[in-house]
């Protein structure tokens, strides 16, 4: 979880090829209407993302078995609450400054998310709680180590899971 352009599908993926997991990007569960909003340079409300975080629970909720990996902007504790309807979810919260990650999102290409909505990602962003399971990683960090941290932490809290 984290704003855009926090590395989420960088991490997300070297994570789910870590520990032999299906991976999805969330945003291929976006109505269109959704991405064309973004595009446009408007933020979503709740109510443009509660289809989308159904459909993700849902997803999760079928790989609930066998765990799976999906990076998510799961910005609001709501919005995580809602994620955690599909099954039990575990977080790696990527967080970093906002000028590190405005700089990686103007570097970028070919992405819907227009460095103009960052702002509004840092407004509703409600950092991961003690209460809620996961890790808070620093995006300035490489990448291995934190996969490498994020390995270690959820086998710690989920005892027998080898990653």
């Amino acid at each position: 979880m984290g704003v855009a352009g926090s590395g989420k599908t960088t991490v997300g993926t070297l994570l789910a090829d870590r520990l032999g997991w299906e991976y999805a990007e969330a945003d291929s569960f976006h109505p269109p209407a959704n991405i064309a909003k973004m595009a446009a340079g408007t933020p979503l409300d709740d109510a443009d993302r509660a289809p989308w975080l159904g459909a993700i629970a849902g997803w999760i909720g079928e790989h609930a078995t066998g765990g799976a990996v999906v990076s998510s902007s799961a910005l609001k504790r709501r919005y995580r609450d809602v994620l955690r309807t599909g099954g039990q979810v575990w977080f790696l919260h990527l967080h970093g400054s906002h000028e590190l990650i405005a700089t990686r999102m103007a570097a970028r290409s070919g992405h819907f998310m227009p460095t103009s909505l960052l702002d509004s990602q840092f407004a509703d962003l409600e950092p991961l709680s003690g209460e809620e399971a996961g890790l808070m990683a620093e995006v300035a960090d490489p990448v291995e180590r934190i996969v490498d941290a994020a390995v270690r932490a959820f086998a710690s809290s989920n005892k027998g899971i080898e990653g």
